[in-house]
């Protein structure tokens, strides 16, 4: 078959891709990729060849170059409420180290090659053969203004990285929406860059999961995200200078006097700091995962109180730990790394002035907030030791030891590396989980050492 179809319009293109809505993704396999050992040939390959009649390529330009369009084909799941989600990040073009930041952002390989796509979503099924898969959406894809903004300031992020010569040190939590995710066929595919001598991991800019799947719910379930800021804003002031500025008024005063002055009630209730916050940002009854600039980064609250001297009373705990995806998953897929490398926190930090812990109506003031990232050093270095050695325990068997106090185990303890470490989340250790060993464990969660907090913290004002 001729595949050199040329079309003449975006709408063109766009007649077609939706014709395919309600279809598999077999009934397009024309060169039976997905017969072949190994399923050789990805989906979007097969729509190019299938349904829209262009060869395979695997040039800089758009693939409808003519017409300056790019086609990205990429997965969607349905959750156990019937919505959709990304499975995973929109992968765009590769970033060239030595020529990318020679660029305005208008003139740049990232926006020449995608300001304008064509995302075609097809729904994933586990245990489903990939010819079954059904095409769900066909949809053209233009950055909303406000969305632009922080996309623009996500570039500009990477970029910098380059110029400072810091281009191994990049980390997709750097960024909102537009990260840097890790393209090749391993950790060891590196690349040179221009401003040091140390190699880099090969990346692309790419979409976060997260902001892909804002889009599908939007464009799929209609879906509407409330937004904090708007695009003027934005035009001059990153996110956090905005959250800066909106809680500004209310830095150095006590709780209970902020939320007097929402008119919120104060209570000890879990979720009382998050709404406190979301009333000083202007969105009170919102909560902050839902809102446009949270949802889409990927961005977690998380609430840091600390004593007089400046360091948390408590270490900051994480997710439960799944012991058997411990041992099973490599590096770059396990729980932490994917927890740290792609999600961003707005750290809330209030502080006590009174030095008497066992004081119970002691009150805690707001110093300030930041938007946190492990560093990609950290990732590297002290989170993938905490990975390695815990990997290590469960493979070889761990060992429970009875105490006056319950039950001691030899996984990475606070004194580990003085970064992040193991231990049970709970007041009592009667709820408990398998090891892989097939011995019983209370529940543990990976957290942060209270004294790598502090120092994360210790510039806030």
């Amino acid at each position: 078959m001729n595949l050199d179809k040329v079309y003449n319009s975006i709408e063109d293109i766009l007649e077609v891709a939706e014709s395919a809505e309600g279809k598999t993704v077999g009934e397009f396999d024309i060169n039976k990729r997905l017969d072949s050992k190994g399923n050789k040939g990805g989906i979007g390959q097969i729509l190019e060849e299938g349904l829209f009649k262009i060869a395979v390529n695997s040039r800089a330009e758009a693939d409808f170059v003519n017409l300056g369009l790019e086609l990205k084909v990429t997965a969607i799941k349905e959750n156990k409420k019937n919505e959709f989600s990304a499975k995973e990040r929109l992968v765009l073009n590769i970033i060239n180290y030595e020529e990318d930041y020679k660029d305005s952002f208008y003139d740049s390989s990232f926006w020449q090659k995608n300001k304008n796509l064509l995302v075609v979503f097809y729904l994933y099924k586990d245990e489903v053969d990939k010819k079954e898969f059904p095409i769900v959406k066909a949809v053209l894809h233009e950055f909303d203004p406000v969305d632009l903004e922080i996309i623009k300031q996500d570039w500009e992020t990477i970029i910098d990285k380059i110029k400072q010569g810091e281009a191994h040190n990049i980390s997709e939590s750097d960024t909102m929406y537009l990260a840097a995710c890790t393209k090749g066929i391993n950790a060891k595919s590196v690349r040179r860059q221009p401003f040091s001598d140390i190699p880099a991991k090969q990346r692309a800019f790419s979409l976060k999961n997260s902001y892909m799947t804002a889009f599908a719910r939007r464009v799929i379930d209609k879906q509407s995200i409330p937004s904090l800021f708007n695009v003027d804003e934005l035009k001059s002031k990153t996110t956090l200078q905005l959250l800066q500025e909106r809680l500004a008024p209310y830095i150095g005063k006590k709780v209970s006097e902020i939320a007097r002055l929402m008119d919120i009630p104060v209570s000890k209730n879990k979720a009382f700091n998050a709404n406190l916050i979301s009333a000083v940002l202007g969105v009170k009854g919102t909560k902050l995962e839902s809102l446009r600039e949270f949802n889409k980064a990927n961005i977690k609250f998380k609430t840091i109180r600390l004593e007089p001297n400046g360091v948390p009373r408590e270490h900051m705990s994480f997710e439960q730990i799944d012991f058997n995806r411990w041992v099973r998953d490599n590096w770059e897929e396990s729980q932490v790394y994917e927890n740290f490398e792609y999600t961003k926190y707005l750290f809330v930090v209030f502080q006590y002035d009174e030095t008497i812990t066992q004081n119970k109506n002691r009150e805690p003031y707001l110093k300030g907030i930041m938007l946190w990232n492990m560093p990609e050093v950290v990732i590297e270095h002290e989170l993938k030791d905490l990975w390695k050695t815990t990997k290590l325990i469960l493979e070889t068997g761990v060992e429970l030891k009875a105490t006056n106090n319950g039950v001691s185990n030899n996984l990475p303890g606070t004194k580990f590396n003085g970064v992040c470490h193991i231990r049970p989340k709970g007041k009592d250790g009667k709820d408990k989980v398998m090891l892989p060993d097939g011995q019983m464990i209370a529940k543990q969660c990976y957290w942060l050492n209270r004294e790598y907090i502090a120092e994360i913290v210790k510039d806030v004002k």
